[in-house]
């Protein structure tokens, strides 16, 4: 799997980095999330699903890679 940010959807929420920390962080005065690892390990597919999943602008998407 491979984490996509749409930059333009982003607006800074982070509820991302509350369900998948340490694969997402929103940094001070940063208005968009930063993905420190685009593709995690599977065992954090969950975490990962689970910020896709309620982030509120929709912002994230995984992208299944072969």
């Amino acid at each position: 799997m491979r984490i996509a940010v749409d930059r333009d959807l982003c607006q800074g929420h982070a509820v991302c980095e509350s369900e998948a920390e340490g694969i997402f962080v929103l940094e001070k005065k940063a208005t968009t999330v930063t993905v420190l690892d685009r593709s995690p390990p599977e065992d954090r597919r969950a975490e990962v699903e689970a910020a896709v999943r309620y982030c509120p602008t929709h912002a994230l998407t995984i992208i299944e890679e072969d």
